[in-house]
């Protein structure tokens, strides 16, 4: 769970709070990377802060967890008093090559991954021959080095076992392939990493805020293939038994939401979800609804996100397709209700006025909230109930039920 302003934390807790009572155990996990608190101007440890006035403020007595996202070495030591969760992105070191030595030797520690290879509840065992070993590990190797040399690091500051360790290699070019994902599982168990939360690249575009792009059929035989990979590299090699698949972007999937839920219930497992990004577009939703002063600010925030899309833009390009022809005139916008933008940036593609391409364009452009300063967090502050209530809304309505309910 994202909150890029940090007004949001208690509205979150109450959509766990709410799937709790109602039999679905949720760990809420806070999260904010190091690129958005550089856009917005905030430390680490506010996010701790609101996760445990949140916590205390609704008397949640179950684990939670704060979330260094997306951090690699250069951005990790700020992060490390405040967060117990840390997710560790080495997407930049896969397909550096590795050295041939170093890729003979990985292959010859194991002759497991040669040959035919039989996983329960796969039918068709993998085939992989030694040359096709090779050139899985030559891409992935020097990346599964780096998880565990930043792995070390952060282990060396706050102890063994202090924290949960996440492996992110999503934000790359080419998806892994389910044997391919076996051999990383493989090369991370060499690196004594513990890794409870693994997000490969899956098939399909996970463009931020809006609904899966790609075959769905495709999507569910991998996931449910990779879900069979881990139960057999947790079985083999000694990794966590918590470890779970984690889907970046996995916010308003809402395609993808059934066959995940089948897919856990097959294989007896938990997924974890990054919703991040939702929250900030919520808030806009609720300011928008409040009306009057909250509805002109965020008309407001969209035109000048569209004077500036192509800034906005190209942090996110590789999650983000925008229409720039389908994105209406500022001065469209500036006549619109509350109805109106409320039901052009909600995700229900049922609606007529929905617009997935204003939608994602807001949903990067949080970083013009940010330079509004006071103003921003002054109007979520006067239209708390408004937003609150969505924000809440559309975490367990949206969210949490077709996954789990």
């Amino acid at each position: 769970m994202g909150d890029r302003f940090g007004r949001q934390g208690e509205a979150q807790l109450q959509a766990c709070m709410k799937a709790g009572q109602l039999g679905a155990h949720i760990t809420p996990v806070w999260n904010k990377s190091n690129r958005e608190h550089s856009f917005i101007g905030t430390e680490p440890s506010s996010l701790r802060q609101e996760a445990d006035a949140a916590v205390r403020a609704l008397g949640w007595k179950l684990p939670y967890h704060v979330d260094a996202d997306h951090i690699r070495m250069e951005t990790v030591d700020r992060f490390i008093a405040p967060s117990d969760f840390f997710t560790i992105d080495v997407a930049e070191t896969i397909g550096k090559p590795a050295a041939a030595s170093d890729v003979a030797a990985f292959v010859a520690r194991h002759p497991e991954l040669v040959g035919e290879v039989s996983l329960p509840r796969i039918a068709r065992p993998f085939q992989i021959n030694r040359a096709e070993l090779e050139r899985i590990t030559g891409t992935y190797l020097l990346a599964t080095w780096e998880a565990g040399r930043i792995y070390r690091h952060i282990a060396s500051v706050k102890g063994e076992g202090a924290f949960i360790t996440e492996v992110s290699m999503d934000e790359t070019d080419s998806p892994q392939t389910p044997p391919e994902f076996l051999v990383i599982l493989a090369a991370l168990a060499d690196q004594g990493i513990p890794v409870q939360s693994i997000a490969p690249k899956f098939t399909g575009r996970f463009n931020k805020g809006v609904d899966y792009v790609g075959d769905i059929a495709q999507f569910e035989r991998e996931f449910n293939d990779d879900l069979s990979v881990i139960a057999f590299a947790v079985a083999r090699y000694g990794l966590p038994p918590t470890l779970k698949l984690s889907v970046h972007s996995g916010s308003d999937k809402f395609s993808l939401y059934p066959a995940i839920r089948r897919a856990l219930a097959t294989h007896g497992a938990g997924v974890h979800v990054k919703t991040a990004g939702t929250t900030w577009l919520e808030e806009c939703i609720g300011l928008a609804e409040a009306g009057g002063d909250g509805l002109r600010l965020v008309r407001g925030i969209y035109a000048n996100a569209l004077e500036h899309a192509d800034e906005l833009s190209a942090p996110y390009a590789s999650v983000i397709d925008i229409n720039r022809a389908k994105l209406p005139l500022a001065s469209e916008v500036n006549a619109w209700t509350s109805e109106q933008f409320v039901r052009a940036l909600r995700h229900n593609q049922a609606d007529p006025l929905f617009n997935p391409h204003l939608r994602q364009l807001l949903h990067v452009a949080f970083k013009i909230a940010a330079k509004l300063g006071n103003r921003y967090l002054e109007a979520l502050d006067e239209h708390q109930a408004s937003v609150s209530r969505n924000v809440t809304l559309n975490l367990f309505d949206r969210h949490i039920k077709p996954l789990f309910l």
